[in-house]
């Protein structure tokens, strides 16, 4: 039950919120909450899945564009940081 929020416009909109519906801003704020996850809807897994294999197959991309990584650009000869 500890939800506590430190950002006025945020306490703002809850106010304007429960002063246009009528209700406390706790009911404001539930009842916008409710709508804002019944319009998102439930989590497609294997969207997800799909979305996360994109995002890792365009970093293995550029991480072989880059090449092997070796540490002579790193180390001087005696192996201490340049």
């Amino acid at each position: 039950m500890g939800l506590n929020i430190k950002n006025e416009h945020v306490h703002a909109l809850a106010r304007e919120a429960a002063r246009r519906t009528g209700q406390s801003q706790t009911g404001a704020i539930e009842a916008a909450l409710e709508r804002y996850l019944s319009e998102l809807g439930e989590v497609d897994p294997e969207r997800a899945a799909a979305r996360i294999d994109t995002v890792l197959a365009s970093a293995q991309a550029r991480i072989a564009a880059v090449g092997p990584l070796t540490t002579e650009a790193l180390d001087d000869d005696a192996g201490l940081p340049r």
